[in-house]
């Protein structure tokens, strides 16, 4: 059984889990005052996965970018829970092409997606009571975002613990990449970091410590 990590933040509780042979992270953010949620990142629609979501108040599937192992099981839980997809406008067409999300190239079906929001640097999603900032980060793909709100950011592929997103795919940039990280190194210290894949860190460790924010 997977194990599933919460944790408490200023605004919302988040809560954590690792599913797919690629090992992503996906989160849940409930908003404390209002029951609502938002899942950030959708890798499948497993068991697993809905367990993971069980009576949430499911009210946005936040993206951090549309590459396959981040959305396959966007369409059927956008569906069942009647959330709204959120992603950025550049990464848009990911959710409509299995070219584009790289399922094609590994051989998996890939289900057409019609996003509710579509979110630029600087836009806001209401999570209740809870503000969640966009920020654009690309490089890993064109239309990367970071989500940000109270005292965590959902990193996506930008920022690993130690690491980065890769930039060889269609669309990835090492100078975009390079400039993403440098402004994500502009934030405060504190801030708990929660990536794509690979284990939780703050803007401090990887300020001090990750050879790429260097």
């Amino acid at each position: 059984m997977r194990k599933i990590r919460i944790m408490v933040i200023i605004m919302a509780k988040v809560r954590a889990i690792t599913l797919g042979e690629l090992g992503n992270n996906c989160y849940i953010i409930t908003d404390e005052a209002s029951g609502l949620s938002a899942l950030v990142d959708c890798t499948d629609d497993s068991k697993e996965m809905r367990d993971f979501i069980g009576d949430s108040k499911l009210e946005y599937i936040l993206l951090t970018h549309g590459h396959f192992d981040h959305i396959g099981g966007v369409a059927a839980i956008k569906r069942d829970y009647s959330a709204k997809v959120v992603i950025s406008s550049e990464d848009a067409p990911m959710l409509s092409s299995g070219k584009a999300s790289l399922s094609a190239f590994f051989g998996m079906h890939q289900e057409k997606i019609t996003p509710d929001i579509t979110v630029s640097d600087g836009s806001v999603i209401m999570l209740g009571e809870t503000k969640i900032k966009v920020l654009s980060t690309p490089g890993h793909t064109k239309g990367g975002v970071c989500y940000l709100l109270d005292d965590c950011i959902f990193t996506g592929d930008t920022l690993f613990r130690g690491s980065c997103g890769r930039t060889d795919f269609p669309g990835g940039s090492s100078k975009e990449i390079t400039e993403s990280l440098k402004r994500l190194a502009t934030l405060d210290d504190s801030l708990k970091v929660y990536p794509g894949h690979e284990g939780f860190s703050t803007i401090y460790f990887e300020k001090y410590n990750n050879p790429y924010m260097n």
